[in-house]
């Protein structure tokens, strides 16, 4: 297995220390902070951890802190309640004695019921797309170091955009594009396991979106993006290591936050997640 992708695996499998606390160790990715679906997976993992024979279909978090990515985090679950048909947990992250991330998560056991979903969008394939990791190569001499380090991580996934992107000189576009995402490598069977991981990948690309409007230049080093809050909910069973398309718009922003909403789709058009989140936008 590609290297990167093995030691992703290895972050989200966490060390049992009591009853209901998890530990897990932390990556430094080139952000400035502990990267957030690094939090989200972990946190959907040690939940996960807690419950059986029932599986996640929503989350709702806040980051409330920025992370360490030089000490582990702590996972305190709360069993808030067990019911006939769905299951609730509560997860606190903490670092240095202080909470830097709580979040909800609801389980239900399977059941049938009413189905539909919205078409997706008919946009290429991600076969001749450009894979971002060479875009980022190409810009990484012209950006600020702290923007390299992060343009340039290996990371675990492939991310082929259906619109062209411009690194170096943005123009004011609408708030919507299209995203091809998979693993670098084949995963396990485990449908949980595809549910941390799309958690962890779900938080890539989304606060950009709310960029797009404005053209914002990265390499004037004058930009502070941070995720405030972050919601998901998983519709229907998926593979992360098969082709995703991961459909990204911006509604609004305003008050130094941008708004972005999520959807993804398999190649043959089933809508299996959703997601939402609200970030912090800072020009100086």
């Amino acid at each position: 297995m590609n290297p990167v992708l093995a030691d992703l695996l290895h972050l989200l499998e966490l060390e049992q220390i009591e009853d209901n606390i998890f530990r897990g160790e932390s990556r430094d990715i080139g952000s400035p902070q502990v990267f957030g679906g690094q939090v989200l997976g972990q946190a959907l993992t040690a939940a996960s951890y807690t419950v059986e024979d029932r599986t996640a279909h929503s989350l709702h978090a806040y980051f409330l802190r920025a992370g360490d990515v030089n000490a582990p985090i702590v996972y305190d679950v709360d069993r808030a309640r067990d019911g006939s048909t769905f299951s609730n947990r509560r997860v606190v992250a903490i670092q240095h004695g202080r909470p830097i991330f709580n979040m909800a998560v609801s389980f239900q056991h399977p059941e049938e019921g009413l189905e539909h979903q919205p078409a997706m969008p008919n946009v290429s394939g991600p076969e001749g797309l450009t894979d971002q990791r060479l875009l980022s190569e190409q810009a990484a001499e012209l950006v600020p170091n702290k923007l390299r380090r992060y343009l340039m991580h290996e990371r675990p996934f492939v991310f082929r955009s259906v619109e062209p992107i411009d690194l170096l000189s943005p123009k004011k576009l609408p708030p919507s594009r299209h995203v091809w995402i998979k693993t670098v490598d084949a995963v396990g069977d485990e449908p949980e396991l595809h549910r941390n991981l799309l958690a962890y990948v779900s938080d890539y690309q989304l606060l950009a979106t709310a960029m797009l409007p404005h053209g914002v230049r990265f390499e004037q080093g004058n930009v502070q993006l941070a995720s405030l809050d972050h919601a998901m909910w998983f519709h229907r069973p998926f593979r992360v290591d098969d082709w995703l398309l991961y459909v990204l718009d911006s509604p609004t922003a305003t008050g130094a936050r941008g708004l972005a909403r999520g959807q993804f789709f398999t190649r043959d058009g089933i809508h299996v997640a959703s997601t939402t989140q609200e970030g912090l936008i800072r020009l100086w």
